[in-house]
């Protein structure tokens, strides 16, 4: 088997394994793919691509509630009643102000964002100062409203959604900042993991699609090989993960995952920066 295949699988168990727990997909792909060797604008291109898989397995196990915000028919009133008066829930006004605040902070500090923020020492700090905002929130003594995902509210979801933008810091973790906030705002833990999934999906569609516009000129008709094979690999263990993590999440909380993080981060914190 060529080297890149070993490698690509790899890094696609990683991407498949982290994305939708909080311990930062990116920041995984980005320690690990330094120490495989495995960098570069086509190595970036393939960890981008394969979060496809990713996006797929969430919209494969939230699909009734997606499948609710499609209208009955194609007509101006029952798209609307689709969208925001509630087939299912969140609806889609919920998502629309979950995400805006990501979609304008990413656009604008893209650049800044890849030039200056994709290094192992960078990553190894997000993965820290995370870490350490899991378990001081978990110990924080928060008293739970929302213990249905039904119960967020509009305000709450644009609050997640300002919380999500402290993952544009690789390392952060778009999941973590999301279930931080939530948290906080006194959502339980099953609600606010469902809640970032769903919201997920159209904020990595369109990090995806963006990124990928930029970077296809790179890729040959020889790299669809293992392309393909990261796409499924990763869609198959993210399927896996996701369902492990909402059944543990309710009894162990985020406490192993911040100690988790803090010594991973450590540990790369030293190695890189020393």
């Amino acid at each position: 088997m060529p080297i890149i295949y070993l490698q690509t699988i790899l890094i696609a168990v990683i991407e498949g394994l982290t994305e939708f727990i909080p311990v930062s997909s990116t920041g995984h792909m980005i320690l690990f793919g330094h120490f495989i060797q495995f960098t570069g604008e086509k190595a970036a291109t393939f960890q981008i691509f394969i979060q496809a898989g990713a996006i797929l397995a969430v919209v494969f196990i939230y699909r009734e509630r997606f499948l609710g915000l499609l209208p009955h028919k194609l007509n101006p009133t029952d798209i609307y009643r689709s969208l925001f008066n509630g087939n299912t829930h969140p609806t889609g006004l919920h998502i629309l102000l979950a995400i805006m605040p990501i979609m304008i902070v990413g656009l604008y500090l893209y650049s800044i964002i890849k030039s200056q923020l994709f290094s192992p020492v960078t990553v190894s700090l997000g993965l820290i100062v995370g870490g350490l905002l899991m378990v001081i929130v978990e110990l924080l003594p928060i008293r739970y409203s929302v213990c249905k995902l039904e119960e967020i509210s509009y305000r709450q979801s644009f609050l997640v959604g300002l919380g999500q933008c402290l993952a544009v810091w690789p390392g952060m973790s778009r999941s973590g900042s999301t279930m931080i906030t939530g948290l906080l705002l006194g959502i339980k833990h099953k609600p606010i993991a469902d809640f970032s999934f769903i919201i997920a999906v159209p904020v990595m569609f369109a990090a995806v699609s963006y990124d990928l516009m930029k970077s296809w000129r790179l890729l040959e008709l020889s790299d669809a090989g293992y392309f393909i094979i990261g796409f499924l690999i990763t869609f198959g263990v993210a399927w896996v993960s996701i369902k492990w993590f909402l059944r543990v999440l309710t009894r162990v909380r985020l406490i192993p995952f911040g100690i988790y993080r803090i010594i991973i981060g450590g540990i790369s914190l030293w190695i890189f920066w020393v």
